[in-house]
């Protein structure tokens, strides 16, 4: 049984439960500019070119989270090129110019910041290059530097560029502890990690990204496990084949962790309650 993730597994599409089927649809097409995949009438799949990253569904009845509890912090949406990201950040700061909350330089990417009309964090990012990431062993080299928005459009914006790629780069949860954290996320589901913060943050990958999924206790810190709330539905890790499904679901069945297995995905629950699906991607529908 192998310990770590495949190193072709990704992310797939982050699933919300919204109170505002309608206005989040827009936010995400009008704003973001993704398109829409599919429709049902309660839930919207947004993404491009087959590629889904947004799954909304409706939820009237839920309320929001408290504040300091556990779930998303963002969702951070990676375009191919600083072309593409600065249409994305024009876009959504025309027509939702409210919603910037920052901008940041993290040497392995740039990246800006929203949040959607109820609340869940969006980040827009773009990867540099590989060849330009600095790696001290096993740990990446990230920071939080000033990045001017409106010189990154100066620099980037072209009238009638192709839309490009636009898919879950990776996902930033709210936390209780990191300790528990990295319990599950490293030693039980096999991420490795990247970067580590002390009690503060932790990011983990797979394959040699940066990261895949990040989580924080900076605003969630003792933080138990969610109850039903609008936020977070659920997360999506991709995995290349079934041989790999299998081994994440014996890592899981070892550690003790209940998981349910439809043929093509596994479907189990972090330490807070926050659901996640992890499916071979040539299953994807």
């Amino acid at each position: 049984m192998s310990d770590l993730l495949h190193a072709a597994t990704a992310m797939g599409a982050v699933a919300l439960d919204v109170g505002d089927l309608d206005g989040m649809t827009r936010y995400y097409v009008d704003g973001v500019g993704l398109d829409v995949l599919a429709l049902t009438q309660d839930t919207v799949t947004l993404g491009r070119d087959g590629t889904a990253s947004v799954v909304l569904h409706a939820a009237p009845g839920l309320r929001h989270a408290p504040a300091g509890g556990a779930g998303l912090f963002h969702t951070a949406v990676l375009f191919d090129s600083p072309a593409a990201l600065a249409r994305a950040v024009l876009s959504v700061a025309t027509h939702y110019p409210g919603s910037f909350t920052g901008s940041s330089d993290h040497l392995v990417s740039e990246a800006f910041y929203f949040d959607d009309p109820e609340g869940n964090g969006v980040e827009l990012y773009h990867d540099r290059p590989r060849s330009e990431w600095r790696w001290d062993g096993a740990r990446i080299a990230m920071a939080t530097l000033p990045l001017d928005p409106n010189r990154f459009l100066a620099d980037h914006l072209v009238e009638d560029g192709a839309a490009g790629l636009a898919q879950v780069g990776h996902v930033h949860l709210k936390v209780g502890d990191i300790p528990t954290a990295r319990a599950f996320y490293v030693d039980v589901l096999g991420f490795a990690v990247t970067a580590a913060f002390g009690s503060q943050a932790l990011f983990v990958s797979a394959g040699g990204y940066h990261h895949h999924v990040g989580m924080n206790t900076w605003t969630s810190r003792g933080a138990g496990p969610r109850t039903p709330a609008l936020g977070l539905g659920q997360v999506t890790v991709q995995l290349p084949d079934h041989d790999a499904l299998g081994a994440l679901e014996d890592r899981l069945r070892v550690a003790g962790a209940v998981s349910r297995n439809d043929g093509r995905s596994l479907a189990f629950e972090d330490p807070w309650r926050n659901a996640v699906r992890a499916e071979v991607a040539a299953a994807v529908s």
